[in-house]
């Protein structure tokens, strides 16, 4: 969808080249830092008492915890530049990965390993796996409309209800059921038992280059040594020290506009409301927030458009723990029906540094809720009594080990695609083209469920828009036409990554009924163009027919009687040919029905060949994103 480009015209107020920033997560930060390079002013506004948004961690008694892991690897070169701009390397630690997933107070491997997946569900279990595979193979359910139809027929039944419909139905509070058939297709590519066992057993090789490793299938990655906040308190001191401003407690209520453009946004500061002007205004609030926020408001039809945008909630226990070594995983998924938390960091496992105390563990209890709910609304003191016995009834560790713990909610963290989220943003983001001052960018600003370094690119895009450039930062693409300070080889090879990162990124699931396009199959579509049948049959017809009547057309005006002896045999198949004028017509009218015949059949044969080779390039390419469902969603 197009979107109008930001105005680079500052108004000529005192702070008319002042950029304000609202929300100092990853995105927020990210501009802030990339402006004040360029000598540009900025102030980000933050609600929060501490930076990060997401990405922050937090501290209780001297223990660090993030809010989910936050692996820093990413296919963008200008964003891992960044990050090592602001943390010198001796501040990473490379830490090798390790997950695992929690089954019937089992472990499994994760990626999927043959032999462990086998051996850790048992022989009987594996033989009903097997069982249940070969019934989906000779009945599968013929309307795959929901998840759990889809994965069904690819890993069979009783896989599906082992390894996907409990951790999915708490990640999104949707029962499979309910889920799209569509979305598996895109999110679980290529997945089968055959195909998992294959690449388990035979897992594929990448290269050094980081551009040809798929995200989520990484053995390693880098990581703070003292969690993604270091790295983003970091870029707020560094903002500061190059003149601009970081609030944090100021959260703003109202963004006040007149004459299509906005002018200023008020902030509740220590009790009292604070007006804050520029020239340019950057958002990374939820969507439906700052529609609501619009002074004046937009018209009743935006507002309703923003209220049909949602959201689901995340809150994490943090426990500190009286265990030196509780598990080896940086984090666990948990596929256990009989317990709330859906996965446990071990933050010591991501950094030793996040443990003030060597003889002492700190696990996060990931919970997916919805704000107001049973788990939203139940204070920090049952937070941690919940954790603590749901952590002893897995197995993990025992409740009479837990010295204390800190509950951190995150409201508005996975924004929602459902069936009515996309008609209801496009119809949200035309109304806001009307201020071009105002750029919305990272994962809520933009209501697009992306990763840290997906909302960082966009963050750096609308940095440049406000210094002169005019990308598209809603489809992170990059306007050629713009780039006149670099060399087509850095445009190319930032074009090369920005698609990259797009194919790093998580998705969401779509319910029932909501459409979504396979954009593998229409590349392949436009890649492997069919043959027209009728369209081939007819061209060669054509040149069956003239050829036929201008070779007769020769013989009847130069030919000699041996060559119109041979030209006759024609008439043993062509009934009614001769050779003359009236024959080269009935002859025409042979040559083009064979030559149709022939055209129709060739097309046919080589569509159907293609089809076949066009599935096996399709099936591969989906195969590559095995490894990692649940990372995905």
């Amino acid at each position: 969808m197009p979107s109008q480009p930001p105005d680079p015209s500052p108004p000529g107020s005192p702070d008319g080249h002042r950029v304000v920033i609202v929300g100092a997560g990853p995105a927020g930060l990210t501009a802030a830092y990339q402006l004040g390079k360029a000598g540009m002013r900025s102030v980000v506004l933050e609600k929060d008492d501490m930076v990060g948004g997401l990405s922050r961690t937090a501290r209780h008694g001297g223990y660090h915890f993030d809010i989910g892991g936050h692996r820093f690897f990413t296919k963008v070169k200008a964003v891992d530049d960044l990050w090592h701009e602001v943390l010198p390397q001796e501040d990473f630690l490379t830490r090798g990965r390790m997950s695992r997933i929690y089954y019937n107070k089992k472990f499994f491997d994760y990626p999927l390993r043959a032999a462990n997946a086998l051996f850790g569900l048992g022989p009987w279990t594996s033989f009903l796996v097997l069982l249940s595979y070969l019934k989906s193979k000779l009945f599968p359910v013929k309307d795959e409309r929901s998840f759990a139809d889809w994965v069904s027929n690819r890993f069979g039944r009783r896989l599906y209800k082992i390894f996907f419909e409990t951790y999915t139905e708490k990640v999104w509070g949707i029962p499979c059921s309910e889920l799209s058939a569509e979305w598996a297709a895109q999110r679980i590519k290529g997945l089968s038992l055959l195909t998992a066992v294959k690449n388990a057993l035979l897992p594929q090789r990448t290269g050094g280059d980081k551009g040809s490793v798929i995200k989520t299938l990484i053995d390693s990655f880098e990581y703070p040594r003292r969690g993604p906040g270091m790295m983003w308190e970091t870029v707020a001191e560094k903002i500061q020290e190059a003149g601009s401003e970081v609030r944090t407690g100021a959260d703003a209520v109202r963004v006040l506009h007149e004459n299509g453009r906005v002018t200023a946004i008020e902030a509740a500061v220590d009790g009292h409301i604070e007006r804050i002007t520029g020239s340019h205004f950057i958002s990374t609030m939820p969507v439906r927030e700052l529609v609501h926020k619009l002074d004046p408001p937009p018209p009743a039809e935006i507002l309703r458009a923003a209220d049909k945008l949602n959201y689901r909630d995340f809150l994490t226990v943090a426990l500190i723990v009286d265990n030196p070594d509780l598990f080896p995983d940086n984090w666990i998924y948990i596929h256990d029906p009989d317990v709330k938390v859906g996965r446990v960091q071990n933050f010591k496992n991501w950094s030793p540094e996040m443990v003030p105390d060597p003889q002492k563990s700190c696990v996060g209890l990931e919970y997916f809720c919805f704000e107001g709910d049973g788990l939203w609304t139940m204070d920090d003191k049952a937070l941690v009594a919940l954790g603590a016995r749901e952590m002893e009834q897995l197995g993990l560790l025992r409740a009479a080990e837990v010295e204390d713990g800190a509950v951190v909610r995150m409201a508005k963290a996975y924004p929602v695609y459902d069936g009515e989220y996309a008609a209801a943003l496009a119809e949200v983001r035309r109304w806001l083209d009307g201020l071009p001052n105002l750029q919305l960018v990272g994962r809520n600003g933009m209501h697009k469920y992306n990763n840290q370094d997906h909302s960082m690119l966009t963050a750096m895009l609308a940095a440049e828009n406000v210094l002169g450039a005019r990308h598209d930062v809603w489809s992170v693409n990059v306007d050629q036409e713009y780039q006149e300070e670099i060399t087509r080889e850095e445009a190319e090879r930032r074009a090369a990554e920005i698609a990259a990162l797009e194919a790093t990124q998580p998705k969401v699931p779509v319910p029932l009924g909501a459409p979504m396009p396979d954009p593998m199959r229409a590349v392949l579509r436009y890649a492997f163009a069919r043959l027209h049948k009728a369209a081939l049959g007819t061209a060669l017809g054509t040149v069956g027919a003239l050829y036929v009547l201008a070779t007769t057309a020769w013989v009847l005006w130069r030919g000699g009687p041996a060559v119109e002896m041979y030209l006759g045999l024609l008439s043993q198949y062509f009934i009614g040919y001769t050779v003359s004028w009236t024959g080269a017509l009935i002859g025409a009218g042979y040559g083009f029905v064979w030559g149709f015949a022939l055209g129709w059949l060739i097309a046919y044969l080589r569509n159907l060949s293609l089809g076949i080779y066009v599935q096996w390039i399709h099936r591969r390419a989906e195969a590559a994103s095995l490894g990692n469902f649940f990372d995905y969603i």
